[in-house]
């Protein structure tokens, strides 16, 4: 009798505070957990790898958030990259010439980065290797076999470094307004460096983004410098698309083609160049890292933290049929 009412007390807190709980009905699948191989593309090596999922996501974990990070956090992120990945290979892998016979590769750019053992061993140091990594791999076991669904699918779920205060709608910053990807509150982002600078000259935004400010800033002089503003904003007042000489981009573009750490953003333009000042790091979609981090050590779980930043999700158990 005593199992019973905590269980039910746990899930009363689950369904008043809106955190996923583990569904007793779990997702059939031929994922499982120490039997489901990965077969990951390494662009060093050049060459197709198949190595255990499990094990693979403490390569992906250990890539994508410090180490040093609370267990709690790491324990998020353990299941974000595992529906990653299981919704990846459910889809058939990589539909890429690029990567022949792989599911998925270690270019973040790409999906999910990973390291091997021996490079995080180089980022380690021998010293802090062992408790990192054994750290790391506790993540993942604690979770085996856990993914996002959102109304009995796997969702897609996207994760960000920084979201400097709060998160972004999907469709703020892609195409899709997904019901999962909403904005929320970020008040725990422990971003220890959020805020940074970075000048480019008329010619290297130029040669970066096809426009022609240097042939502006040459023909007008000083007083009258080329034009960049803000065309829309997101919820959050973020730029959402901009108007740079004649020419319109999304935020997202100016962040991939310039390199900036985010797409929250101000500038200014002077008689040399543009100074990009960016708040955060990231997209700001999904799963703040540093706000996990920051609601971790606050005592949250993984169940609440992965239920703030994903609206409306379930944690699920994948097992054989």
């Amino acid at each position: 009798m005593r199992r019973l009412v905590i269980g039910v007390s746990l899930l009363a807190t689950a369904l008043v505070l809106g955190l996923p709980y583990i569904k007793s009905n779990q997702i059939y699948a031929k994922y499982v957990p120490g039997v489901t191989v990965v077969r990951v593309y390494l662009h060093q090596e050049n060459n197709v790898q198949q190595m255990q999922l499990e094990d693979y996501l403490v390569g992906v974990v250990a890539a994508e958030m410090p180490a040093e990070f609370p267990l709690e956090a790491l324990k998020a992120q353990a299941i974000a990259a595992r529906t990653y990945v299981v919704k990846r290979l459910s889809a058939g892998g990589v539909a890429n010439p690029l990567h022949p016979g792989a599911d998925i590769c270690d270019d973040h750019r790409h999906g999910q980065a990973w390291l091997s053992r021996q490079d995080l061993k180089k980022r380690w140091g021998t010293v802090s290797y062992y408790n990192y990594y054994y750290k790391v791999k506790k993540a993942v076991n604690d979770t085996a076999g856990m993914v996002l669904t959102y109304q009995g699918e796997l969702i897609d779920p996207a994760y960000h470094a920084s979201c400097s205060g709060s998160t972004e709608n999907s469709e703020d910053v892609w195409r899709d307004k997904v019901p999962y990807l909403r904005s929320v509150s970020c008040p725990y982002d422990a971003d220890p460096e959020p805020l940074q600078s970075v000048s480019f000259s008329f010619e290297e935004i130029d040669r970066a983004m096809g426009v022609s400010l240097q042939a502006v800033a040459v023909s007008a002089g000083a007083n009258s410098l080329p034009v960049m503003k803000v065309q829309e904003k997101t919820e959050t007042g973020r730029p959402k698309s901009i108007i740079i000489g004649d020419s319109h981009f999304s935020a997202v573009a100016v962040r991939d083609l310039l390199g900036l750490r985010s797409t929250n953003f101000t500038w200014q333009v002077t008689e040399n160049g543009v100074t990009f000042n960016t708040i955060g790091y990231g997209h700001g979609v999904g799963l703040c890292q540093y706000g996990a981090k920051g609601m971790a050590e606050h005592g949250y779980k993984h169940q609440v933290i992965l239920g703030h930043y994903y609206s409306g999700v379930e944690i699920t158990k994948i097992s054989e049929k």
